[in-house]
């Protein structure tokens, strides 16, 4: 509204009123030039108005105008100025809010009306003076201007603020709103899709837009298996503007970063931290699996972490939980560089999620919980696999982890108009979905 009424101001500023001029008998006149130093909007409120979009209201408007006057009289002719003052202006404008075909929102002028009630003309005497005539000849404009010039005048600027607020609305508002991102490029291999569902709607009490909200791959696009949950708003009127994310937002996620196979990684020695106190090689994993030392003996391993199906989390008031299912490949490196598979374990854990926003991106970090793991497949014999327990915590943890968490604390872009700043941020956690809310600071350009 603030910003919106602003630009208006400035843009009403720049009106250009057409001349006026004509002639009672043997006096000539003319009113040009006319120009508006200051267009002023004290006054504005926005209020929803429901299956339409929005109305803004302004009143107690007012603008200043100065000009040219030319005056002649028989043989004698003089030129002048003078000020005028429009007042008590009340404009009513009625905006539609919608959709294009991208997902993009839009927004058109409904309807624009405009009346002025109050005209008040100052006449400076040089415009009769020049051609030697006293005060008669500015009673005598009084007269004509409050007959017939102040009702065409105001005709004249009433249409002309319509006019305005219907270009204002077409190239500037419309060219802004359409700034909010439809989709989000996230890495080379993902996107988010925010397109909106459908047009914006507004209530009595506020305007809610729904959005797609989907992760997807940018090589493999494909049909979600699963719908997402309707999300049921508490009625917070704490902040200005709330995001609801569901767990269907962060279960796409899941799915595109399996299907782009972004959801592998490897562990090798130069990854173990050097106080880990131990070494990736088989020497260490041979007091659990005697059979790597005489297979292997003292050779490097790598371990390769995959997951065989996408990572299916829930949301609820106590937070965002899942249990993700990760196969653990071990390799022997031989001598050649070649690798020699070892063994192949299935590794599940309870894990939890810290989300929070910070500038304008959703960042978040993980917690593992106790590791729990059982033998798939074996090339070195059968093994004891909780003898390896606390190794493997101690990779995951001290590696994998820092790994992932340091990727969220990148984060993931909010759908955001341009030049869009939210603060005061509070994050709440609902069934099934993920509320933000924030209020919201306007970056002007410079």
């Amino acid at each position: 509204q603030q910003q919106g009424i602003a630009i208006l101001e400035k843009e009403l500023a720049q009106l250009k009123l057409p001349d006026f001029s004509g002639k009672s008998g043997e006096l000539h006149y003319s009113l040009s030039r006319l120009h508006i130093p200051s267009f002023r909007l004290p006054h504005s409120r926005i209020t929803p108005i429901s299956n339409v979009g929005l109305q803004v209201s302004i009143s107690n408007a007012s603008v200043e105008m100065n000009g040219h006057c030319w005056v002649k009289f028989l043989f004698i002719r003089g030129p002048g100025s003078f000020n005028l003052k429009v007042e008590n202006i009340y404009i009513k404008i009625i905006l539609r809010l919608g959709s294009d075909t991208t997902g993009k929102p839009t927004i058109s002028t409904a309807d624009c009306s405009a009346s002025a009630s109050k005209v008040g003309l100052s006449l400076p005497l040089e415009c009769c003076s020049a051609i030697g005539m006293g005060p008669w000849c500015e009673e005598w404009f009084y007269d004509l201007f409050k007959k017939g010039h102040k009702s065409l005048l105001q005709k004249n600027l009433e249409t002309m603020v319509c006019d305005n607020v219907a270009k204002s609305v077409k190239n500037e508002l419309q060219t802004y709103i359409q700034t909010l991102p439809v989709t989000a490029r996230i890495d080379d291999k993902i996107g988010i899709d925010y397109s909106l569902v459908a047009p914006p709607r507004a209530t009595a009490q506020s305007l809610d837009a729904d959005l797609k909200g989907e992760f997807y791959s940018l090589a493999h696009r494909s049909t979600v298996p699963f719908s997402p949950l309707p999300l049921a708003f508490p009625s917070d009127h704490e902040r200005m503007v709330y995001f609801g994310a569901s767990s269907y937002f962060f279960n796409t996620a899941g799915i595109a970063y399996h299907k782009a196979g972004a959801l592998v990684f490897e562990i090798t020695e130069a990854m173990i931290p050097k106080d880990a106190g131990f070494s990736l090689d088989t020497s260490i994993f041979s007091a659990f699996i005697p059979q790597l030392e005489e297979k292997y003996p003292n050779m490097p391993m790598k371990f390769r972490l995959s997951t065989p199906t996408a990572p299916f989390l829930t949301i609820g008031p106590g937070g965002i939980s899942f249990q993700p299912i990760v196969d653990v490949q071990a390799y022997a490196i031989l001598p050649n560089s070649k690798l020699a598979p070892l063994f192949l374990l299935s590794l599940t854990g309870n894990v939890s999620a810290v989300i929070n926003v910070r500038s304008g991106r959703l960042v978040g970090s993980l917690d593992v919980g106790r590791i729990r793991l059982s033998l798939k497949d074996s090339a070195v014999g059968t093994f004891q696999v909780r003898m390896m327990q606390s190794l493997i915590n101690i990779m995951t943890s001290s590696t994998l982890l820092p790994r992932l968490n340091a990727r969220l604390d990148e984060g993931f872009p909010l759908p955001l108009l341009d030049r869009i700043q939210l603060s005061n941020i509070l994050v709440r956690f609902h069934q099934n979905f993920l509320l933000l809310g924030a209020d919201v600071r306007f970056q002007p350009r410079g």
